[in-house]
């Protein structure tokens, strides 16, 4: 996300960090760099102007010129202002004082609103809640289908029925079957097009009028840029939307749209969709947002994603081995795949802080192909290599870089960097890598 926005934010910031004392040319050189990345990076213009003029009105002020750090005081009022353009705090779901509480997803084709619906009833499940999802698009061909077939392989339960009834129909009968079962959610997915029209709409507003829902949430395509923009604005006018979900989020190296919808639309962003499976789905914060951004990681996302991949037993385990300098080789390759399963290597890269520019220099996907080989390597060894790699030889390394696919080379550099992690695990030093272990890791 944000990967061309980052590197060239990344790039003014490094030059004013060179120059010490900063004077107004310097700081107006360094506006001028960052309205240019904003605009090449597709975010609207009265956007950008508002977010510059604020920012100079702040960085020209004498708590700035005269600080010993300049340049890490404009670092923070863009991170700040940035905050701001991205709708400030986190914005919930609003739940209903009476349960069920309803949400209606709009959009046009193409923008993953069926996919999203599944993602938003998966994570309202893994929250404690009783999602029912309902099948209210009727005019898309399969559109039935994939949301019947992506909910059950989750047990999530679908409402749907023929496509000769009508949406407005479908929805009241779901409120209805909502009670039946005492879901606590109702998610419907409604008919899109490849355009607004006025057909479209006035559908969407009765099937509005018949649930009544709490939330009307609009999903767009954060890769059409300035378009998403103006669909929000339209969809805003028509339905009064509640909030906004951008899907496609990994694939926007520019980020126009997320950095304009919010500002422009006034609506604010509740998730934001980061892959294609169904837990790569996030709720919106501008803070973390913005960190990433200027590439200052998002320990918190992090976090997050590491509590609920890793096992708890398996981790104290873990824990009392390293502490013990009894980490093996077995050890090693669990946590490597634990890592793996939180998602793709590159964007947990990009919330670790000062990670994005050493990734930038790598080739496109370098770290996942290295862990690849990091487990083939340890999956060829034997049992007992793995819990002593000690005794393996000259002999043993040909053995395992045949089954690997890798040299003996490749062998010696990872049992090297291991002997050096247990070093460290028995000096109890925590976090402190030197620089070659890296390579563990692409």
């Amino acid at each position: 996300m944000f990967e061309l926005l980052s590197e060239k934010l990344g790039r003014v910031f490094r030059a004013l960090g060179s120059r010490g004392k900063l004077g107004e040319k310097d700081v107006d050189e360094a506006l001028r760099q960052i309205r240019l990345a904003l605009l090449e990076a597709d975010v609207n213009f009265k956007v950008v102007k508002d977010f510059i003029t604020r920012v100079r009105e702040r960085a020209i002020g004498a708590e700035v010129l005269r600080s010993l750090t300049p340049a890490q005081q404009i670092i923070k009022i863009v991170n700040e202002e940035l905050i701001a353009i991205l709708g400030g705090g986190e914005s919930r779901l609003a739940t209903a004082a009476q349960s069920p509480s309803i949400a209606m997803l709009v959009g046009l084709q193409g923008s993953g609103k069926t996919t999203t619906a599944v993602k938003l009833a998966y994570h309202l499940k893994h929250s404690g809640h009783r999602p029912l999802l309902v099948a209210a698009d009727n005019r898309r061909p399969a559109a039935v289908e994939q949301l019947t077939v992506l909910a059950g392989q989750l047990d999530i339960p679908v409402h749907s029925e023929s496509s000769n009834t009508s949406a407005e129909d479908i929805c009241a009968h779901a409120l209805a079957e909502a009670k039946r079962v005492a879901a606590s959610w109702v998610i419907a997915d409604t008919a899109g097009r490849l355009h607004i029209d006025e057909e479209m709409m006035a559908e969407l507003v009765r099937v509005k009028r018949v649930l009544n829902p709490v939330e009307v949430a609009l999903v767009v395509d954060a890769m059409t840029g300035q378009d998403a923009v103006r669909v929000a604005e339209d969809f805003h006018a028509r339905l009064s939307l509640t909030g906004l979900i951008l899907t496609k989020m990994d694939g926007d190296a520019r980020g126009g749209a997320a950095l304009s919808i919010r500002w422009v639309s006034g609506v604010p962003i509740k998730f934001i969709g980061i892959g294609e499976k169904v837990d790569a789905f996030e709720a919106f914060y501008p803070d973390r947002l913005a960190s990433r951004i200027l590439g200052m990681g998002d320990m918190l996302t992090f976090i997050e994603k590491a509590e609920k991949t890793f096992d708890e037993k398996q981790t104290k385990e873990l824990a009392r081995k390293m502490q013990t300098a009894r980490f093996d080789l077995e050890d090693f390759l669990s946590q490597l795949r634990q890592v793996r399963k939180m998602g793709p290597v590159a964007q947990l890269v990009d919330m670790l802080p000062g990670m994005p520019q050493m990734a930038r220099q790598l080739p496109a996907g370098a770290e996942e192909e290295q862990l690849k080989k990091v487990e083939a390597i340890i999956l060829s060894m034997t049992p007992g290599e793995r819990h002593n790699p000690g005794i393996i030889g000259g002999s043993r390394r040909r053995r395992i870089a045949r089954g690997s696919g890798t040299s003996p080379q490749d062998i010696n550099r990872l049992l090297n960097q291991f002997r050096q992690m247990q070093k460290l695990m028995k000096m109890g030093i925590g976090g402190k890598l030197p620089r070659n272990l890296k390579g563990i890791f692409g």
